[in-house]
């Protein structure tokens, strides 16, 4: 009896770890797709970020840079370097 009770609070448990992890990833995958569709890229992969990127003045490429660290900052710790 306990075995199986167990199981099912486990299973419960990463039905819902999952569950969280997935909307996680829809909220960052919008995100990018509203850079992308802001800024006109019509490449949607790195490559095209990348170019649009070079082409920005250091104005435009500073609001950028703050809009990922805003939405990224879980992953950073104090140096800005990713933990994940």
């Amino acid at each position: 009896m306990k075995n199986s009770v167990l199981k099912g609070v486990f299973g419960a448990l990463a039905v819902a770890g999952v569950a969280i992890v997935a909307k996680k990833v829809i909220e960052r995958k919008r995100f990018v797709r509203g850079i992308f569709d802001e800024y006109g890229i019509k490449e949607k992969s790195p490559f095209g970020l990348a170019d649009k990127i070079r082409e920005m003045d250091d104005e435009q490429y500073q609001e950028l840079k703050g809009r990922f660290k805003k939405e990224f900052a879980k992953c950073c710790g104090k140096d800005n370097t990713c933990k994940a």
